[in-house]
């Protein structure tokens, strides 16, 4: 991502695809993903769904700037799985973004060639049919001040259109929201200007 690309590509919701090769048969599951966290209990919840199948191979990227990558054969040979699903991740330039394939076994080998064809077109079937939108990238901050300064605060707050993701109003008042990267230098200039008021920058999503 260059210094002045704020948005990024990623999917809506989830979606499904599916191949099937030589008896052998690939369920491609694509994901919102921007925790990874969460990973264990999605790659659970699909093997609770699909007990007899043997392998659940995936690959994911994260972040705006798309360099959190990983990838996992589950015991197909190496590179023939994980590799093929995020290859299909990068030529279509998404992140933020988990692809489980599952795979039923056929009875028949189908080779290096056959499993990366078959893990590449399980994942872009999936894609095909997700909803890939674009995002910006925003900048998350959490701020805290005086309960005497809440309004000039909130009107900046709304001027600005900020998405609040915490707020504790007390005495000493905390909130976390998110700024579109382009327009940081701005916002941030006009919290300054409020007395003792502290800005701590975050992460970025």
């Amino acid at each position: 991502m260059s210094l002045f690309e704020d948005t990024y590509r990623t999917i809506e919701s989830p979606s499904e695809g599916i191949f099937r090769d030589k008896g052998s048969k690939f369920i491609a599951y694509a994901y919102p993903f921007r925790d990874e966290s969460s990973l264990k209990d999605i790659i659970a919840d699909l093997k609770s769904q699909h007990p007899k199948a043997r392998h659940h191979c995936y690959a994911y990227r994260l972040t705006p700037d798309r360099n959190v990558f990983r990838i996992n054969d589950d015991g197909e040979p190496s590179g023939t799985a994980g590799r093929p699903i995020l290859n299909v991740l990068l030529s279509q330039d998404i992140t933020n973004v988990l692809v489980v394939v599952v795979r039923y076994f056929g009875g028949t080998l189908l080779g290096v060639p056959g499993l990366i064809n078959a893990y590449k077109t399980a994942t872009q079937e999936a894609l095909q049919v997700a909803n890939i939108i674009e995002l910006t990238v925003n900048d998350v901050y959490e701020i805290q001040f005086d309960y005497v300064q809440m309004n000039d605060v909130m009107r900046i707050m709304k001027d600005a259109d900020l998405q609040l993701l915490n707020q504790e109003f007390d005495l000493n008042c905390k909130l976390q929201f998110e700024i579109r990267k382009l327009h940081v230098n701005e916002v941030l200039g006009k919290l300054e200007k409020v007395a003792d008021l502290k800005i701590t920058y975050l992460r970025t999503i």
